[in-house]
C-alpha cells in the first residue's frame, strides 16, 4: 500500500493532546516440557519412514503445547522499548523496574508558564512534547535533565494509548488493585494514585509509556531533575481541530507528523536506549505461574486479543507481592547474564534465514526439473543454519532403509542447536532471580522449536537426496512437489508460531519521500457514534456494533503502510 491521507488522521492528535493533557509453567506433564505431539501427518517431507525418538527430549514429534507462553515471554522481551511492536501488539504484558541515567533529559509542553507543581507527563523527544505547547502563535516549552538516576517502572505494549481494550490493565492493577476500564480515560487520577503507591519505593516515575511515541509520567518536577530551559516558542497560530481542520499546507501538520516521525526512530533494536531496564525483575503476565487465571482468558484468543482484564483476585495479589519485592532489593541481583543482547542475538541469528526460507518455498512451477533445483537450494539455506551443529561422526542411513529413525541420527544436531546458547548457564542457576529463570525458560523452549523444525526439515532433505554434503543413495527422483509443500507448511507454523514483529514490513519498501507506519493511537483510533460496551469481549462477534469494531482491521490487527514524509500530507 502506497501513501494514505493523514489529514483526517493527524487531526485525531491534536484533538486527543488537548483532551488528555486540561514463567514458570503450571503443573501438568505436557506444560512442565512445553510440548505436545505433533501432527503426524506432517513429520516427513516424502519419506517413508516414520519419526519417533527413543530420546525423551529431543524429539521431532513433539510441538509446543497449546497453551505455550513461552515463545510470547521470548517475543514481548525482545520487544521492550522497540515502537514498532508495541504498537502492533498494544495490551502489554510486562511490568520492569528500570533507571533512566543522570542527564537525560525530558520535555514538557505547556499552555502556561508555570512549572507543574504535581504530577505530570514528560515526552522523551521534544517533537512529542511541542505540540502540546499551545497557544496563540505561541507556547511554553520545559526541558528538564536528570540530576541522579530516576527509578522507574515501564509498562510495555501501547501503555499510553486511552482506550479501553487492555492498553491500561496492568497499571490499573497497581493504581486500583483492580482492571477498570470504564476509566480509561481518568488519566489524573491514574498518574496521580500510582504516584502514591510508588513513593513509599522511591518510585520517580511510571515511564515509557508509549503512544506514537515514548513519554514518562513524572511524579515530581523537582526532585531528581533540574531546570535546563523554560521557553516561550513561537507555534503555527492555527489550532487542531476546533473550529476547523486548518488547511492542509498548514505547518500545524508538519509539527503533528513529526511526532509520528520522531516515534519510528524508535522502532527497531534497540528501541529507545534512554532507559535501562532490570530484566532480573520482569514481571511477565504471560508466566502461566504467576497469572495462572488468564490461562483460560486466553484460551482461543488472537494475539492481539490477549489482556489482563480477567485476572482473579488472588492472582492480582501474587502480582503485587512480587513486585513490592522486587522494587524493593537494595543492590543489583542476579547472574550477570545479558539477557536482553542474548535474546536479540538469536532473533538476528534466525529472523532473516527463516524469512528468506519462506520466501524460496513460495514457489510453483510445472517443471519438476525447476522443482528439484528449488528444493535443493532450500536445502543449502536449512543446512547454513545447521552448521557449527553440523558432526564429522553424523552417518545417514541409505534411502528406504526399514526401521531408518531421523531422531537416532539427526537428533545430536537436533540437541547441540537447541542448546548452543543455554548449556553452560546450568552454571549460573544458583544465582539466577526467578524472573531470569523464566527468561532461561522462554530462550530453552524458544531455540528448541526452532531447531526442532529446521533440524527435522534438514534431515529429510538429506535423506530426500537434496544435499550434497551428506549424500544418500536414492532410487529415483524425490518427489520434490511434496517436500517443498510439507517445508512450506513447518516454515509458516513456526514463524506464526514465533511471531516476530521483524517480518512486519512495508511490501514493496518505501521510497526516500516516505516512512512506513503501523496505524497508533490516536491517529486512527476507530471512533464509532456508538461505541461497543465495556469491557469489549473479543468472542463476541453477533452484536453489530462489535463486530463493526472487529472488522476494522487497521486498528484490531494494523498493518503497516508507506506514508509521506512530508506536506503534502496526502496524494
Amino acid at each position: 500500500m502506497r501513501s494514505q491521507s493523514l489529514v483526517a488522521a493527524l487531526s485525531a492528535l491534536g484533538s486527543a493532546a488537548l483532551a488528555l493533557h486540561d514463567q514458570f509453567p503450571v503443573n501438568t506433564a505436557a506444560e512442565e516440557t512445553g510440548v505436545q505431539p505433533c501432527d503426524a501427518t506432517n513429520l516427513n517431507a516424502g519419506n517413508a519412514h516414520i519419526v519417533n525418538s527413543n530420546s525423551e527430549q529431543w524429539r521431532f514429534d513433539e510441538c509446543p503445547s497449546e497453551n505455550a507462553t513461552r515463545n510470547l515471554i521470548f517475543d514481548t522481551v525482545h520487544s521492550l522499548l522497540h515502537l514498532w511492536p508495541n504498537t502492533r501488539y498494544r495490551n502489554g504484558h510486562n511490568i520492569v523496574p528500570g533507571m533512566m541515567p543522570t542527564g537525560t533529559l525530558l520535555y514538557h509542553g505547556t499552555y502556561y508558564d508555570t512549572i507543574p507543581s504535581g504530577p505530570e507527563w514528560t515526552a522523551t523527544d521534544p517533537e512529542h512534547s511541542i505540540i502540546f505547547a499551545g497557544g496563540n502563535g505561541s507556547g511554553w516549552h520545559l526541558t528538564l535533565a536528570a540530576t541522579r538516576p530516576l527509578k522507574v517502572l515501564y509498562f510495555d505494549g501501547s501503555s499510553a494509548a486511552k482506550v479501553p481494550e487492555g492498553t491500561m490493565d496492568m497499571q490499573d492493577i497497581i493504581a486500583w488493585g483492580k482492571v477498570q476500564p470504564e476509566r480509561f480515560f481518568d488519566e489524573k487520577q491514574r498518574i496521580k494514585d500510582l504516584c502514591t503507591w510508588g513513593k513509599v519505593f522511591g518510585i520517580d516515575g511510571f515511564i515509557f509509556r508509549m503512544e506514537v511515541d515514548f513519554e514518562v509520567m513524572l511524579c515530581d518536577f523537582t526532585a531528581g531533575v533540574e531546570v535546563v530551559s523554560f521557553l516561550h516558542v513561537v507555534i503555527p497560530k492555527e489550532e487542531m481541530p476546533y473550529p476547523r481542520f486548518p488547511p492542509i499546507e498548514s505547518d500545524v501538520w508538519v509539527r503533528a507528523f513529526e511526532v509520528t516521525h520522531s516515534g519510528s526512530w524508535h522502532n527497531r533494536y534497540s528501541g529507545d536506549s534512554r532507559i535501562v531496564l532490570d530484566l532480573t525483575g520482569l514481571i511477565s503476565l504471560y508466566d502461566t505461574a504467576l497469572a495462572p487465571s488468564l490461562i483460560p482468558v486466553r484460551a482461543g484468543l488472537e494475539r492481539c486479543d490477549h489482556r489482563v482484564l480477567g485476572i482473579s483476585t488472588d492472582d492480582i495479589s501474587q502480582v503485587m507481592r512480587k513486585l513490592t519485592e522486587v522494587i524493593s532489593r537494595p543492590d543489583p541481583v542476579g547472574s550477570g547474564i545479558d539477557w536482553k543482547t542474548l535474546i536479540h542475538v538469536i532473533v538476528d541469528r534466525y529472523a532473516d534465514r527463516l524469512e528468506l526460507m519462506q520466501h524460496l518455498l513460495n514457489f510453483t512451477s510445472s517443471d519438476s526439473q525447476e522443482l528439484f533445483q528449488r528444493a535443493k537450494l532450500a536445502q543449502t539455506q536449512l543446512r547454513v543454519m545447521l552448521t557449527p551443529y553440523l558432526l564429522d561422526s553424523t552417518v545417514v542411513p541409505s534411502a528406504g532403509t526399514p526401521g531408518a529413525d531421523a531422531s537416532q541420527w539427526a537428533s545430536p544436531i537436533f540437541r547441540l542447536c537447541a542448546t548452543a546458547h543455554t548449556s553452560k548457564m546450568i552454571n549460573y542457576m544458583s544465582s539466577m532471580t526467578p524472573s531470569e529463570r523464566l527468561l532461561l525458560e522462554a530462550v530453552k523452549d524458544t531455540t528448541r522449536e526452532i531447531c526442532r523444525v529446521t533440524t527435522k526439515m534438514w534431515a529429510d532433505g538429506v535423506t530426500s537426496g537434496l544435499d550434497t554434503l551428506f549424500p544418500v543413495e536414492f532410487n529415483g527422483e524425490p518427489d520434490a512437489t511434496q517436500i517443498m509443500d510439507f517445508w512450506r507448511h513447518d516454515v509458516q507454523k513456526l514463524m506464526s508460531w514465533l511471531d516476530w514483529s521483524v517480518w512486519i514490513k512495508c511490501r514493496p519498501a518505501c521510497g526516500l519521500e516516505e516512512m512506513c507506519y503501523l496505524p497508533t493511537w490516536p491517529i486512527n483510533a476507530p471512533r464509532p457514534k456508538n461505541p461497543p460496551p465495556l469491557p469489549r469481549d473479543p468472542r463476541n462477534t453477533t452484536d453489530a456494533q462489535e463486530a463493526e469494531y472487529l472488522a476494522d482491521r487497521d486498528w484490531r490487527k494494523p498493518q503497516p503502510k508507506c506514508i509521506r514524509r512530508f506536506q503534502p500530507y496526502a496524494l
